[in-house]
């Protein structure tokens, strides 16, 4: 697959690339994806919910009244879970929701992702951008040269750029990433991926492993 490179003006530089067929044109396994997409949003949790039982719960453990008697329920102690702030019954502990997925599969699902946009025409490549400092003015005109405005969008760097990624961070539909960090999730997320770059040949080389 062939695609024009462009500049940050949405000009065609005369320049193309190919993608390769194994990355952008397979066919896509909708399973894969749903497992890997799964996976990312199971590890944003962070597990830490917690309730007290009534073992933690500060206060005395006296027996409050004899056992017999009173005509009464028999009661152990002031935690009873049955009693205002008492300690809770099957409350949530602290876990780790990590689901695995082999990396095979992983890949397979980026695969997927990636050959899903280029079918529908939604990858793009630029040769370069180019920011002096953070400026999220500059990073939105560069959105609307290439008639991005208002579409969620996946811009892949190939290295660490502080400004491109400060300039990008106030934009509520726009997602800068390093080219290497790529998951089926944000790919999935995005109306358009756009690779600058060297970018593509990357992530290219990370899936055909």
């Amino acid at each position: 697959m062939k695609l024009e490179v462009l500049n940050t003006s949405g000009q065609k530089t005369g320049k193309t690339v190919t993608l390769d067929d194994t990355v952008f044109a397979i066919e896509p396994n909708d399973h894969a994806i749903y497992l890997d997409v799964k996976r990312y949003l199971a590890a944003q949790r962070t597990g830490t919910h917690k309730t007290k039982h009534r073992g933690e719960i500060h206060g005395s453990t006296r027996k409050l009244h004899r056992q017999k008697g009173t005509g009464g329920s028999r009661k152990g102690s002031i935690k009873n879970p049955l009693f205002r702030q008492g300690g809770s019954i099957f409350g949530p502990r602290p876990r780790n929701y990590d689901i695995k997925v082999n990396k095979s599969t992983q890949r397979l699902a980026r695969k997927s992702a990636l050959s899903y946009k280029a079918k529908e025409n939604g990858i793009m490549v630029l040769d370069a951008i180019a920011i002096d400092k953070p400026k999220t003015k500059d990073f939105a005109g560069l959105l609307k040269n290439l008639n991005l405005v208002g579409k969620k969008t996946l811009v892949l760097i190939p290295e660490r750029n502080d400004n491109v990624f400060l300039s990008s961070r106030n934009l509520e539909k726009a997602n800068v990433q390093i080219a290497s960090l790529v998951n089926t999730y944000d790919i999935m997320n995005s109306h358009n991926v756009v690779f600058v770059g060297n970018a593509h040949e990357m992530v290219t080389e990370l899936l055909k492993k």
